[in-house]
Parts: structure tokens; sequence; C-alpha cells
């Protein structure tokens, strides 16, 4: 990487780079889906890229009323910071053609997936609009050094937060770190 950026930079850099494909298909509700691996093999290049890290753990617990469940930890690992995202997965010890290893095994990927996903925030919702043929509204994108752009740093020098200009407009990864770093 040409310019050193900081941690927040990256993990915004790589949120914001990650595409995670949905290359898992479930023929009995005939809908696509991501799983963990699909995850992890999509930001393995840019934690490499970034120099960063993650780490998975599982904690298994138990409620009051005596239901095990699996607690994932994602942590997100940088030399000058880290972040983490916790999901919960439900076991059930007596599901049918599971023995209970892969009861544990199963709740854990589930667990993991969604503390991943929470993480690197990837949106796993079905939108209602998801299955019509209706065209998306897809935003102009912001070129460095435009009329749109010397507005947008001016947005951000009075004070500004980046969210309202990405409302408006697309914006690369580079362009949105340039933007976020300009001081009120």
């Amino acid at each position: 990487m040409s310019k050193e950026i900081n941690f927040e930079q990256k993990v915004i850099a790589i949120q914001s780079e990650l595409k995670a494909p949905k290359s898992q298909y479930n023929s009995f509700g005939k809908y696509r889906y991501r799983n963990q691996e699909d995850i992890l093999e999509a930001v393995k290049p840019l934690l490499k890229k970034y120099e960063l890290s993650i780490t998975l753990t599982d904690t298994i617990n138990e409620t009051p009323s005596g239901i095990c469940y699996v607690e994932a930890r994602a942590i997100l690992h940088g030399t000058d910071g880290k972040i983490e995202s916790v999901a919960q997965a439900g076991i059930d010890i007596n599901k049918k053609g599971m023995d209970v290893s892969q009861s544990f095994g199963s709740s854990s990927s589930y667990a993991r997936k969604y503390a991943l996903n929470g993480l690197l925030l990837i949106d796993d919702t079905k939108d209602a609009d998801s299955t019509n043929n209706h065209a998306t509204t897809k935003l102009p994108e912001l070129k460095d050094e435009s009329t749109e752009y010397k507005r947008a740093v001016a947005h951000m020098k009075k004070g500004g937060n980046i969210s309202a200009i990405k409302k408006k407009y697309s914006l690369s990864p580079a362009l949105q770190i340039k933007l976020t770093n300009i001081k009120s």
C-alpha cells in the first residue's frame, strides 16, 4: 500500500470492498445463501492487503432454563486496534439425523457466520423487493476533484458526516477514506 492508513480506515476499506457472493444453493427452498467458508474465502485477500487478521472463537453456554447455545466471537485485529462482533446460536442435541458433535458443529458454524456478518457489515436479509423485476436506482459515482466532490469536501469541513454523502453518491473505498480524513 502506498499510503499508510490507520486501523479504522482499514476496517472501512475492508467493509466497503468485501464481496461475499452467495455461492451455496438450497434446492428445497430454492434460494442462494453464503456460509462461513464463503465469507472467509472472500475476506482473506483483503486481510492480506490491509495487514489485518481475524480470529474466531466459540464458547458453549447454558441458559438458566437449561438451553445450550454457542456464542461465537469474530475479532478483527490490527497493530493499532481491534473490533469484535458476537452472535449466538442454540444447540439442539436431539436434532434428527445428527449426532451430538454435529449439532454443536452446526450451531458453531451458524453463530460464526452471523458474527462475521456483523463484523464485516454483511446484510443477509432478503428484502421484499428482491424477487420482483423492478429496476433499481443506482447512485451516481462521486468523482475525485469534481464539483460534487468539492461540495462534499466543504460539507466535511463544516463538520458533516460521510453518511449524508453516501446517501447521494456511490463512493470508492479510497475516496471514502479521503473524505473521512477531512477535519472540520
